[in-house]
């Protein structure tokens, strides 16, 4: 409607509206800038009617599935049924990746509990995020977005002009380094570069800062976790076993937890608990190790389990361990499995092992 205002590329071009003739919109610009093609439109304040999946993003959801992708977003997503409709289309073209919803409007931020359950990733996409509902709440709606990811047992990313000096300087600001680090602080499970890695002139230098950002600030993590406060009312065995293993993680001194898992979702449990130590998850699927690579404290390892009772697997576990140097005579382990292998959602079992001088497992109690 006349008045609005229409937003260019993150808002870098600024257009209010004169006057609507039809499909034609008569513009006055505000302010001027150089406008490259394929860039995002908002109005400001939210509203745009446009649906999350297009036409064009089916055929796109066809080609992922075809290159067996194992992450596919959702951008500009409303609501749950946005994020099924994208579910139902993935797999009628045989795709099991999993869903990314990127919370980028006003109308989402409503819906953001909905959205969450419907995904099995969520992205803090700061951009257009931003553009919408203006950049003072957008501090305070990202710490928002990241603490309903964790409760609700997703995994968590927070994106879009992280280290954005970087496009065109060798070492990011000051202020760009707070900002990474905090959104590490905060519990984000990634932190992610775009315009710095596809088209800025230091990608190589952009991602060491990241990485080295992303260590500096894990070394200042305070781990709190008050399980008084964790969630109850848990309905999944593998749900339950995943606090019990992080609680005794907190209070029994272990090195590490590991745990023998089909699908990762074990692994996705185990990391919404602030974690001190390395959660190494083993799983003879390759897609299933890939996407636990975006989940905070974990370590995908490969492993087939397959014949072996869970005892044999926590032995040939471990031993693969000590064997990479990451495990040493003495060291304490947790080690969850369900009862049968092979099967997902299964996990049922806590075990409290340690690592014997010669090398040999010892058991040292079973819940």
């Amino acid at each position: 409607k006349p008045g609005d205002v229409l937003l260019l590329d993150d808002g870098l071009v600024q257009l209010q509206v004169a006057e609507v003739q039809g499909e034609r919109i008569i513009n006055t610009v505000l302010n001027d800038g150089v406008l490259s093609d394929r860039k995002g439109l908002n109005k400001q304040g939210g509203g745009l009617s446009l649906g999350a999946i297009t036409e064009r993003d089916r055929e796109l959801i066809a080609v992922a599935a075809r290159m067996e992708a194992d992450f596919i977003a959702v951008s500009f997503c409303r609501d749950a049924a946005d994020m099924h409709e994208a579910r139902r289309v993935a797999r009628a073209h045989g795709s099991q990746a999993a869903l990314v919803a990127k919370i980028e409007r006003a109308e989402a931020v409503a819906n953001l509990g909905e959205i969450v359950d419907a995904s099995d990733v969520v992205m803090v996409a700061r951009g257009d995020l931003g553009v919408e509902i203006g950049d003072a709440a957008l501090p305070g709606l990202q710490k928002k977005i990241i603490r309903e990811a964790v409760a609700r047992d997703k995994v968590v990313i927070t994106a879009t002009q992280m280290l954005q000096s970087m496009v065109d300087s060798p070492i990011p600001t000051r202020a760009e380094v707070l900002d990474v680090a905090n959104a590490v602080i905060d519990g984000t499970d990634a932190v992610m570069l775009s315009q710095e890695t596809a088209a800025g002139r230091w990608p190589v230098k952009a991602v060491e800062a990241m990485a080295r950002i992303c260590a500096g600030a894990e070394t200042q993590f305070v781990h709190d976790t008050d399980f008084e406060q964790a969630r109850r009312g848990l309905e999944r065995a593998d749900q339950a076993i995943a606090m019990a293993t992080m609680f005794l993680s907190e209070h029994i001194g272990v090195r590490a937890v590991v745990a023998m898992t089909e699908s990762g979702g074990t692994a996705r449990y185990l990391s919404r608990y602030r974690a001190s130590v390395p959660i190494y998850a083993f799983s003879r699927h390759a897609p299933a190790r890939r996407r636990m690579a975006l989940m905070r404290d974990v370590f995908a390892m490969d492993y087939d389990s397959r014949g072996q009772t869970p005892g044999e697997a926590g032995r040939g576990s471990i031993r693969m361990l000590v064997a990479a140097g990451l495990l040493q005579p003495g060291d304490r382990v947790v080690f969850t499995s369900g009862e049968r292998m092979e099967t997902r959602g299964a996990t049922n079992t806590l075990r409290l092992l340690e690592v014997g001088p010669d090398g040999r497992i010892q058991g040292l109690g079973e819940l």
